[in-house]
């Protein structure tokens, strides 16, 4: 399939909507190495955060904040579902920075020659992270 079409894209930055940022931002920084980007709070409890490392991007907000911004985001969140996925150099390095972080795929061999393993983050999303040899 060829593509005429004249748009440029420049990034593509997962925004994760969780019930509360700070578990997922803590994860993202104190597992995986990413630095506090941006955050912004409501009352005392943050609604957003954002993190990086290595030109990634990873943006958390709570489902409340994301409501409360439009209304008719309520029935779109319904049943969602993203996996992350993430390719690595060393993933026995990522699996020892994970530690105990709930599994939910083990570490495993592809068809299509990667060693992969899949990981639920505090808000509840996937990640994989994969090692191609």
């Amino acid at each position: 399939m060829t593509s005429t079409s004249p748009v440029q894209l420049r990034r593509l930055t997962p925004v994760l909507v969780v019930e509360r940022v700070e578990p997922c931002l803590h994860w993202w920084i104190e597992r995986l190495g990413f630095t506090l980007k941006h955050q912004v709070g409501d009352g005392g409890a943050l609604v957003f955060g954002c993190v990086e490392k290595d030109g990634l991007e990873v943006m958390v907000q709570t489902r409340a904040s994301v409501i409360a911004e439009r209304a008719e985001a309520a029935a779109e969140l319904d049943g969602h579902s993203v996996v992350l996925f993430l390719e690595v150099d060393d993933l026995d390095a990522v699996e020892r920075a994970l530690g105990d972080v709930p599994v939910v795929t083990p570490r495993h061999r592809t068809f299509y020659g990667s060693t992969e393993l899949y990981v639920r983050e505090p808000g509840g999303n996937v990640v994989g992270f994969a090692q191609f040899d």
